[in-house]
């Protein structure tokens, strides 16, 4: 076999560890928690069937892409929930030095490629990264909403906190932002979540 192939189905073998980092959201029906993988999945789905609610011409294929890369680096760094203060001070690092030792077990262009995208995603200034950032935030929210927002009781988050993490949803969507306005709104006025 040839040097290329091999790398390239080494990083196709290591990307399989995905599917063992297991995040915070629980599938639908109160399921179990869901992995990286189902997650990125789930998002390049809605990506394709949602594409027509982005802000902004995108190119669907580029968007799919990113949500299907955007967690490899959860591998080495582990998932770090949304709403972990703490968690979150360190994630960049963490996820940086996971981008470099991933990405390289591909063919140098390849790696180029894929780092590229990943930093596209990070940066969020360009139509196709808002709205992967905007399919982002949904998925796991559709998912909380089908469960009645347990994961969201289970963590005491506040609305104050699901608005914070949703602002990049109108940036790349403000058609799915109304939707995730309408569920946080339910959520206020059944007690599911605070205000404050």
């Amino acid at each position: 076999m040839d040097e290329r192939l091999q790398k390239q189905l080494d990083f196709s073998l290591e990307i399989d560890k995905e599917k063992n980092i297991f995040r915070q959201t629980h599938l639908s029906g109160h399921g179990r928690n869901e992995n990286d993988s189902e997650h990125a999945w789930h998002m390049a789905i809605m990506a394709y069937l949602l594409r027509e609610y982005s802000n902004e011409p995108v190119d669907a294929a580029k968007v799919m892409l990113m949500c299907l890369i955007h967690d490899i680096v959860e591998i080495d760094a582990g998932d770090t929930y949304a709403y972990d203060e703490e968690g979150l001070k360190t994630q960049k690092a963490r996820e940086n030095a996971a981008k470099e030792r991933i990405f390289s077990l591909l063919p140098d262009d390849q790696k180029e490629e894929l780092m590229s995208l990943f930093d596209e995603f990070e940066a969020s200034e360009t139509p196709e990264a808002r709205f992967a950032h905007a399919i982002d935030n949904l998925q796991p929210l559709i998912l909380n909403n089908s469960n009645d927002g347990s994961d969201w009781k289970e963590h005491g988050v506040s609305a104050r906190q699901i608005y914070g993490r949703q602002k990049k949803t109108a940036d790349g969507s403000e058609k799915l932002y109304e939707v995730t306005d309408q569920i946080i709104q339910s959520h206020i006025r059944k007690g599911t979540i605070s205000e404050s």
